[in-house]
């Protein structure tokens, strides 16, 4: 067994993501603003879970704690067993580029770079050799449905399209968590439908984790579990998804574990 091997197998027990009474404030004295207070939860590893919530909730400023592009002005999140509010800048950096990928709902693809160009360049970032990037290329293309549409740029695909080759950059480097902000935020509900399809058979073909945050009823049916915020705070779902440490607590009050 590899070393990696090893280490996998000692955190097949852990949770994927573990939020630990994490707040997060913004500004100083009379302009301070809350986005998070005291969220604590758990998603085990190989889930969908989606996290909802009004505009302003805090979804975004939860994700970018978890993914590493901020920090919490208090608590603890542990990643892929590191955590990662202990890490420096640099380690952080590396984590976004070898355990954590993103997938937003600008798209944020480079224009003047071809679909497989724009796939590919997290791993030109990475070093990876020639021969494995343009075969991991035409795998994730082939992946989301796209292998015919290799060489146009992102002003030639539709809206839906660009998503999908967003989707595939993101797990160039094969990430363990997929963070997912409105991914289908800018597409219209049928073209939203089909790219909710396939992050949740994209989902299950790489073995990943994925916390998307989303307002769209479809992605919640089809997750495995729901995380929801309200006013920055962590409040209780009836659906038995959603299982809470001890006694069931409602609203605000209930902190939990998805399961």
């Amino acid at each position: 067994m590899s070393a990696e091997e090893r280490r996998d197998a000692e955190r097949a027990g852990e949770p994927m993501v573990s939020v630990e009474r994490v707040s997060r404030v913004f500004g100083y004295g009379s302009q301070q603003v809350t986005a998070l207070e005291d969220v604590s939860f758990d998603v085990p590893r190989g889930r969908l879970v989606a996290l909802v919530g009004r505009s302003g909730s805090g979804k975004t400023s939860l994700l970018n704690c978890i993914g590493g592009l901020d920090r919490p002005t208090a608590g603890r999140i542990t990643v892929d067993g590191v955590e990662v509010t202990a890490l420096s800048e640099r380690r952080r950096t590396g984590l976004r580029r070898d355990t954590v990928a993103f997938v937003f709902q600008t798209f944020g693809l480079v224009p003047m770079l071809s679909a497989a160009e724009n796939v590919g360049l997290p791993m030109r970032l990475k070093a990876t050799r020639t021969r494995d990037r343009e075969q991991r290329v035409a795998e994730l293309l082939d992946l989301v449905g796209l292998t015919q549409h290799r060489d146009q740029r992102p002003g030639e695909l539709s809206g839906g399209q660009q998503q999908r080759v967003a989707i595939a950059r993101a797990l160039a480097n094969e990430p363990r968590l997929l963070i997912a902000d409105e991914p289908t935020g800018q597409l219209d509900a049928d073209t939203g439908q089909a790219v909710m399809a396939l992050l949740r058979d994209v989902i299950a073909a790489q073995g990943m984790t994925a916390l998307v945050s989303t307002h769209d009823q479809g992605l919640m049916d089809i997750a495995d579990a729901t995380v929801r915020l309200a006013d920055g705070r962590l409040v209780a779902e009836d659906d038995a998804s959603f299982v809470g440490t001890g006694s069931r607590a409602t609203g605000s009050e209930h902190q939990g574990r998805v399961v």
